[in-house]
């Protein structure tokens, strides 16, 4: 699919054709002017050749990035004004530490380091970010285990106030100090400072109850926070939700709107999504009755993008045991959403990612299974009337380590996409460029 400038020089070189054709078509012209014609027909060689060359779709390109061996979790995150920050986790010493990079001028700046540690929860599912707030305010978080070990473990912050150059003091968003799973977390821009959501384990110290399950379920909360980290209460969102599968939020007019997998005393896990409304944070809603019934979490969550009041949100369910991608679109802030749209049914894994364009298109990526055990990195587009291209599969990461979640943000008329690869027992963090053209229009 041609940019628009593509398309203007398409048109422009398309009425220089036509003149030369019409021109030679011309029996007195011809007659009279050999010489010319003969000039007339080079020139037109010359121009269906760059025509043939500028149709050449461009392709992706893997960008260099200067993460350490073992580097693994990459995290995406765009600002206001469009700045793309990519974070990773990477091995330092005995421990860990959360590094980033900017992406300028087509290719990553040298990485800065926010915090090291030897006690940080490390896993798959559950990863740090760098989110730049504004142009001086960033914020970043990462979790560290507790003493009591296993699933007990905190969210862990820091803020900087002059884009990413030096960090707080680290803080805890989290007040109730318990030895319970506390992570999953959603970086935003709140009044002037930084918002977070996270799914949060406090009542899990309670004697499960298979009759009351909300007496020791997961919860989802959030807390915002001044550029001096004085923060706001905590505040409950949804008292039962699934234990570890990812959340995300957007801004939209009224207010941000969050997404989630839910979960309900009869084990049913969709999509959910909650909006703040003059300050106050409203019940959860579904955004499509998949109805999917399972007993454990399936560690797979959902993103959400808006353009104003133009919202879309993609996910994986595997209701009546098809596995399946889809999306939603809203156009009223999330209030209420149209029928979902079937992204993929041939054995995706989710783990789904995606960006709004200027066209407000929405772009979709997922996994894919492949026979080997590993996955492909799936792109597709979907116009606002819900019709989508073709699937593509980005062919840069068609064998992905299978257990790593994808991550898009848009620069310029391409695509930034990062995801962690494994090659000879070792992680890496692999990032690369994506023009929009290499996607299909919406049919």
């Amino acid at each position: 699919m041609p940019n628009a400038e593509q398309a203007s020089e398409y048109s422009v070189l398309t009425r220089r054709i036509n003149s030369i054709v019409r021109l030679m078509a011309d029996p007195h012209f011809v007659a009279h002017n050999t010489l010319m014609k003969t000039s007339l027909l080079l020139l037109l060689c010359i121009i269906l050749a760059g025509c043939s060359r500028s149709a050449e779709p461009p392709a992706a390109t893997i960008l260099d990035l200067a993460a350490a061996p073992g580097s693994r979790s990459p995290n995406l995150a765009s600002g206001a004004n469009g700045e793309v920050v990519l974070s990773w986790i990477e091995p330092s010493g005995d421990g860990h530490s959360l590094r980033f990079s900017e992406y300028q001028d087509g290719s990553w700046q040298a990485p800065k380091t926010v915090a090291s540690g030897d006690n940080w929860f490390v896993n798959w599912a559950d990863f740090p970010s760098v989110v730049p707030v504004s142009d001086s305010l960033w914020g970043a978080h990462w979790l560290a285990s507790q003493p009591a070990g296993g699933y007990a473990y905190d969210v862990h912050a820091s803020l900087s106030r002059d884009g990413g150059n030096s960090w707080s003091e680290p803080f805890i968003p989290h007040d109730d100090q318990t030895p319970t799973e506390h992570g999953f977390v959603s970086l935003f821009a709140d009044a002037g400072g930084l918002g977070m959501l996270w799914l949060d384990g406090r009542k899990m110290v309670n004697e499960y109850d298979d009759k009351d399950i909300t007496a020791s379920g997961m919860t989802l909360r959030t807390a915002s926070f001044g550029a001096d980290v004085a923060g706001s209460a905590t505040t409950l969102i949804d008292e039962l939700t699934c234990d570890c599968c990812q959340t995300d939020i957007a801004l939209t007019p009224t207010g941000p709107v969050a997404v989630y997998r839910d979960r309900t005393v009869g084990e049913i896990r969709d999509i959910y999504v909650a909006r703040r409304e003059d300050g106050a944070w409203q019940a959860g809603t579904a955004v499509a009755e998949d109805n999917w019934e399972i007993a454990a979490c399936p560690v797979n969550g959902p993103v959400v993008m808006s353009n104003g009041d133009h919202v879309a949100v993609a996910w994986f369910t595997a209701a009546g045991g098809k596995p399946k991608v889809k999306m939603a679109w809203s156009g009223d802030a999330a209030r209420s959403f149209a029928a979902p749209v079937e992204i993929d049914v041939d054995r995706p894994l989710g783990h789904v990612a995606g960006v709004l364009t200027a066209d407000d298109e929405f772009v979709i990526g997922w996994l894919r299974k492949t026979g080997a055990g590993g996955a492909k990195f799936m792109l597709r587009k979907v116009s606002p009337s819900g019709a989508a291209g073709a699937a593509i599969t980005l062919d840069l990461a068609a064998d992905v380590f299978a257990f790593s979640v994808p991550q898009l943000a848009l620069a310029g008329d391409s695509l930034i996409a990062a995801w962690t690869d494994e090659r000879d027992g070792e992680y890496f963090v692999a990032t690369a460029t994506v023009p929009l053209a290499l996607l299909a229009a919406a049919d």
